[in-house]
């Protein structure tokens, strides 16, 4: 009788691979990464609207275009730099608080912003009866205030400078003495600036208080027309690097249109 072969059973034992490879180490990081851009994201959703262009700014041209926000100038806020890029933005932002006016029916016609080649523009023009002065005279009525008051507001967060400039008519002025368009013109953009830096515009923010009479009409095929008694508030570009020197900032200085009026006569009562 033969023997029986030995049975001989082999016991294999499976190796975890270093627990389960590491594969749970790559599902880890990817969930704390996971995290981190949600807590940005949050973050970014409860920041200023200037920090949100900062950061989106950088990610569509990290070499230059997040440098449209922050500056080293000395102000007020966040110094929301405002260039040739994004003074639009400003203009938006502006028309939407003048939206707010208790007044803004009778006002919206006699507000006027314009982005020019020296910064924005904004001007405040005058009726028959008048809108934001008395009658005649540098005194700013009500709706003068509300208005004046709210753009300080709005601008006295940003560091760039402002120029304000105040324009008459071409018609003869009703009082008497040596006080004329010249006076008045001046008068009125001087009276527009200590109102707003007793609202927020800082002392150093107003670089130039401007009266030109009736040498820089509005409408100077019609001299004697009342939207030609204005204030105009000039939000002045700021260079996006000292080097360029491309005219931004710099006065614009209108082309004497046909039928201006070469003397300042003063401006009559209403």
């Amino acid at each position: 009788m033969d023997k029986a072969h030995p049975i001989i059973i082999v016991k294999k034992k499976g190796g975890h691979g270093g627990h389960h490879g590491g594969a749970w180490k790559v599902a880890y990081a990817d969930f704390v990464t996971a995290m981190m851009a949600l807590f940005i994201v949050l973050w970014l959703l409860n920041s200023s609207k200037q920090i949100q262009e900062a950061v989106g700014g950088y990610f569509k041209d990290p070499t230059g275009t997040s440098k449209k926000v922050g500056s080293n100038m000395a102000g007020a806020g966040e110094n929301f730099v405002l260039t040739r890029d994004n003074m639009p933005k400003l203009k938006d932002q502006l028309q939407k608080a003048i939206r707010q006016l208790n007044d803004f029916e009778k006002l919206k016609n006699h507000i006027e912003m314009t982005v020019t080649t020296e910064g924005l523009r904004i001007e405040l023009t005058e009726s028959a009866s008048g809108t934001f002065f008395d009658s005649g005279s540098a005194e700013l009525n009500a709706d003068g205030h509300e208005l004046l008051i709210m753009l300080a507001k709005e601008l006295s967060d940003l560091p760039n400078k402002l120029s304000i400039e105040g324009h008459t008519d071409s018609n003869p002025f009703a009082g008497s003495g040596n006080y004329g368009n010249w006076e008045l013109s001046t008068d009125r953009a001087n009276s527009a600036r200590r109102l707003m830096q007793s609202n927020g515009i800082r002392a150093d923010q107003v670089t130039q208080v401007r009266g030109f009479a009736d040498q820089r009409l509005r409408k100077p095929e019609d001299p004697t027309d009342p939207s030609n008694r204005r204030i105009s508030i000039v939000v002045q570009y700021v260079l996006k690097n000292p080097e360029e020197h491309d005219g931004a900032g710099a006065e614009e200085v209108p082309k004497k249109a046909p039928g201006a009026v070469e003397s300042a006569k003063p401006e009559s009562a209403k």
